[in-house]
């Protein structure tokens, strides 16, 4: 990994565990309670170094990874969360290549991690609604990846009145109603493909399967959330966190079926 540049984004954690993102720019300084960090000593070292401010203060200086960008960014919608990001990923199986559909765009969270998991050789195309909301989406994208990549596609237009893909991998709804998105999301799915949905909450998850039993052509209806509390490790001395990322949304998953039927398993454990 390159040293550290005048332009890279980086975050500064002192001893308490409070971060900081600082953007790098020769002869500037930070100023923190604690003291300034002049940013010069940082550009041209390597990722990770300890540096003390003038007061005495530690700070570790680091890259933000995904999950910090995407929680660390000012914004307008409300984010899918990195604990839900990685378990949507894994149910909807995205891999290398795939074609994605993915609607609305809201912060681009999900977006970059779609781009990140369909690689170069994958297509990604995002519809969104709301122009501001778009734009947004196009800068936090530009600022984590440096430029818009070819390979996605990002368009002002409403699902709920149909799409113009086909032939798609995977459908991603992060609507208020995405039950709406579901004839849509229904010709746009190849077969075996999967659509996913994010519910905020339980009648959003049952209109959503109510219109996909309605429509049909769908099976292996899945619902779940994802719950995380963290832990505190002092050198022999553990403890579960005060505090923890619970309830956040359900994500709800079906298969595209070849026919128009419907197949729902008994039983648990399909996931």
């Amino acid at each position: 990994m390159r040293p550290l540049a005048s332009g890279d984004l980086i975050v500064l954690i002192d001893k308490v565990g409070r971060r900081h993102r600082v953007r790098l720019k020769a002869g500037e300084r930070h100023s923190l309670h604690s003291g300034v960090i002049e940013h010069d000593e940082l550009i041209g070292q390597p990722e990770g170094r300890v540096v003390t401010t003038q007061m005495g203060a530690r700070l570790l200086a680091v890259r933000p990874t995904f999950a910090e960008q995407v929680t660390g960014r000012v914004r307008q919608a409300q984010p899918i969360y990195p604990k839900d990001l990685g378990a949507i990923l894994i149910g909807a199986d995205i891999h290398p290549g795939a074609r994605v559909l993915e609607a609305g765009t809201g912060t681009g969270a999900l977006t970059l991690a779609l781009l990140r998991a369909v690689g170069p050789d994958g297509v990604v195309v995002s519809y969104e609604q709301r122009e501001e909301f778009l734009e947004a989406a196009k800068r936090a994208i530009t600022d984590t990846l440096g430029g818009l990549p070819s390979n996605l596609g990002l368009k002002l237009g409403d699902v709920y009145a149909g799409v113009d893909e086909r032939d798609m991998d995977r459908v991603m709804l992060d609507l208020p109603e995405p039950w709406q998105a579901v004839p849509a999301a229904k010709v746009a799915l190849r077969p075996g493909g999967i659509v996913f949905a994010h519910c905020p909450n339980v009648s959003q998850v049952q209109r959503f399967f109510d219109c996909l039993r309605e429509v049909r052509g769908f099976g292996m209806l899945d619902a779940f959330e994802v719950l995380q509390r963290g832990w505190t490790v002092r050198g022999r001395s553990m403890r579960p966190s005060h505090r923890m990322v619970a309830h956040t949304g359900f994500l709800c998953f079906a298969r595209r079926l070849a026919e128009d039927d419907l197949f729902e398993p008994e039983g648990e454990g399909f996931r």
